[in-house]
């Protein structure tokens, strides 16, 4: 189970929504017993985003394939990061928060000096968490330098990832202790399942065909090869909700948008997409 927990929510009057929702001042003692007109029901409170009124307007109300459309729209409005400067983009958006000097690994969540990036067997590289051969896109600027699924990893256990597909199961890591791998698939630690199948997802609506590049699919199988899917999508689902969202993920999220490419992974910020737009999966 993972040991992240989700934050204790503010119990909201329905009014008070409705008044953030619709713009609409009202005085404090209408506002305590007022309704929402019945003609605009108000959004609930876990519905309302900081960035639906603008970033993710077009998306709202949508589900299943027309979702996807539009959320592919949104975030394809990107500034693109060459592979050179991948580097000192993830010294940045992955910033151990207790130690300004380090980054925090994917895999193993070591805490690493920054300067400690290179090729050797203790050092930090780039992970791409969608395999770059799954759909042979390499290092090229575009999906192989999109930082929302970059991240700073173990050599040896970036290697031993490898391109293997995502699924419960295996031998345990020594190296990165609660990380799993068999032939064919890999298991990351409870604390990032989440966000492995968040930054997969991201990647399937960002890259869908356009730009020169391979249309991007999860699908529920392991053992893709060179095809342009990842597996397991049952799993990465089951994951997403099963690890939610942590501080270190949402502001991860917000330095990128901030800073660097000024586009959103949607399934950080609204979670409940996932199921939204892969209902049967």
């Amino acid at each position: 189970m993972s040991t992240h927990r989700l934050k204790r929510r503010k119990p909201w009057h329905l009014a008070v929504v409705a008044a953030a929702v619709t713009g609409i001042a009202a005085p404090a003692a209408a506002m305590a017993t007022q309704a929402p007109p019945a003609s605009t029901p108000a959004r609930s409170a876990d519905a309302v985003g900081a960035y639906d009124d603008t970033y993710y307007k077009d998306a709202l109300g949508k589900t299943g394939p027309e979702l996807k459309k539009a959320l592919h729209a949104i975030v394809s409005d990107q500034t693109k990061l060459t592979y050179d400067q991948v580097w000192d983009a993830l010294k940045v958006t992955d910033e151990d928060p207790k130690n300004p000097s380090n980054v925090i690994l994917l895999y193993t969540g070591r805490s690493q000096s920054k300067d400690g990036n290179g090729t050797g067997d203790d050092d930090w590289n780039r992970e791409h968490v969608w395999a770059k051969s799954h759909g042979d896109f390499g290092t090229d600027v575009g999906p192989g330098t999109d930082i929302h699924h970059l991240r700073p990893t173990d050599v040896t256990v970036n290697s031993t990832r490898g391109n293997k597909d995502f699924d419960a199961g295996g031998e345990e890591i020594a190296e990165a202790p609660g990380n799993r791998t068999d032939s064919d698939s890999f298991e990351p630690r409870d604390e990032v399942k989440g966000d492995v199948a968040r930054m997969i997802l991201y990647m399937a609506v960002r890259y869908d065909g356009g730009d020169g590049f391979a249309d991007l699919e999860p699908n529920d199988s392991v053992d893709n090869g060179s095809a342009p899917h990842i597996g397991r999508l049952s799993v990465l689902k089951q994951w997403s909700k099963q690890d939610p969202p942590d501080d270190f993920e949402k502001n991860r999220n917000q330095t990128i948008f901030e800073k660097f490419q000024h586009n959103r992974n949607p399934f950080i910020d609204h979670p409940e997409w996932v199921e939204d737009i892969w209902k049967q999966a």
